[in-house]
């Protein structure tokens, strides 16, 4: 007795869905990348990450300790590494400031995603930081504002190829992050 076959399948592929890329801020420490993150993530309905917070859970510590205990060296080696876990999709990605000083660091963000720019004067940044309580290692010395000027002044063209660039005026970070959701909508990222 002959035996009958299945017909063949015929392969085909399914187009699915294309992962959408996340949504990378990128700035100077105190430009609000953090909060306005986690607000502009609520207005988008993504979920919210952030490379100092990762770095945090993995060595189970704040990061002005990661930097007086390892170095900023190492601290830049884990924030790399950070990076190469993260995978593109419907998220908001608060990087550190000194994620773009890394050329491999700008390989692995352009996988991920596209990078926002959030461009913020040093005069407010220098306000923010005065009244912050979180530590900032970078800028442990008496002539602070100076530094924090020099590497902004360092990093701009850094941050300036960013995809998306953001002006940030003296609005409350809420509303920066509204201003900011309405931008990125605008711009079909």
């Amino acid at each position: 007795m002959k035996g009958t076959r299945a017909p063949a399948l015929v392969p085909f592929l399914l187009q699915s869905p294309m992962t959408p890329p996340a949504w990378i801020l990128l700035g100077m420490m105190g430009s609000g990348k953090s909060t306005v993150g986690r607000h502009l993530a609520e207005h988008a309905e993504r979920t919210f990450k952030d490379t100092d917070t990762l770095l945090e859970h993995r060595f189970g510590r704040p990061v002005h300790q990661i930097f007086s205990l390892y170095g900023e060296e190492a601290f830049r080696q884990h924030e790399t590494s950070i990076l190469k876990t993260l995978d593109p999709g419907p998220f908001v990605i608060a990087t550190g400031g000194g994620i773009v000083l890394r050329p491999e660091n700008w390989d692995e963000i352009r996988r991920i995603g596209k990078t926002i720019f959030l461009d913020v004067p040093v005069e407010i940044l220098q306000d923010r930081l005065a009244k912050s309580r979180r530590r900032r290692p970078l800028l442990e010395t008496d002539a602070w504002e100076d530094r924090l000027a020099q590497m902004l002044d360092s990093r701009r063209d850094l941050y300036l190829q960013a995809d998306l660039h953001f002006q940030v005026e003296s609005e409350s970070l809420e509303d920066c992050a509204l201003h900011l959701f309405e931008f990125v909508s605008g711009a079909n990222l």
